[in-house]
C-alpha cells in the first residue's frame, strides 16, 4: 500500500492553488507548505507531495479513488483551475464494467484522474428503522444425547 507520493514541480505557486482548488471536491486540502514543498491530503492525512525542481519534469500519472459524484465535481473544478480536459467523467469498460473516471492534465503536464470502482447503485443504504429491527427467535434445540459407548469386544478366542 502506498503513504504518500511525490510530484517534481517547477512553478510550486501555480501548481498549488491548481490543486487545492481541483482536488478540493473529494476533501484535500493544503496541510504543509515550505518554500520549496508542500504537503496535501484528506483529513490530516498527506499523501500528495510537491517539490520545486529544477531539473526537465517527467510527466506522471496519478489517480484518486473517490464516488461517482465526486469524480464529477473534480472535473469541472479542475477545468475552472485551469487544467486541460484529457478525459470527460464516464465509464471506462476497457478498465472495467464500473469504472468511471475523470482525466485533467495539470499546469505542468500530469496526467490528474479521480476514479469510482463501484458500481452506480452501491450507494450507501440509510439503516432500518428501529422498529423494524426485531431480534430473530432463538431455537432451541434438543439436549445433545451423550455418544454411547462401543460394546466391548472379548477378543480372546474361546478354548474348547
Amino acid at each position: 500500500m502506498l503513504d504518500h507520493v511525490t510530484m517534481h514541480v517547477q512553478d510550486l505557486p501555480r501548481v498549488l492553488a491548481f490543486y487545492k482548488a481541483a482536488l478540493a471536491p473529494i476533501g484535500y486540502t493544503l496541510a504543509m507548505e515550505f518554500p520549496s514543498a508542500a504537503g496535501l491530503g484528506e483529513g490530516g492525512k498527506l499523501d500528495l507531495w510537491m517539490a520545486v525542481t529544477d531539473k526537465p519534469l517527467r510527466p506522471m500519472h496519478i489517480a484518486f479513488r473517490s464516488d461517482r459524484q465526486r469524480v464529477d465535481a473534480f472535473h469541472a473544478a479542475a477545468l475552472a483551475a485551469g487544467g486541460t480536459d484529457n478525459g470527460a467523467p464516464g465509464v471506462r469498460t476497457d478498465y472495467h464494467v464500473h469504472y468511471y473516471a475523470a482525466f485533467v492534465i495539470d499546469p505542468e503536464g500530469n496526467n490528474i484522474e479521480v476514479v469510482c470502482h463501484d458500481p452506480p447503485a452501491a450507494q450507501k443504504q440509510p439503516p432500518a428503522r428501529a422498529a423494524a429491527r426485531r431480534p430473530a427467535k432463538k431455537v432451541r434445540k434438543p439436549p445433545r444425547k451423550p455418544a454411547r459407548k462401543a460394546a466391548k469386544v472379548n477378543k480372546t478366542k474361546k478354548r474348547r
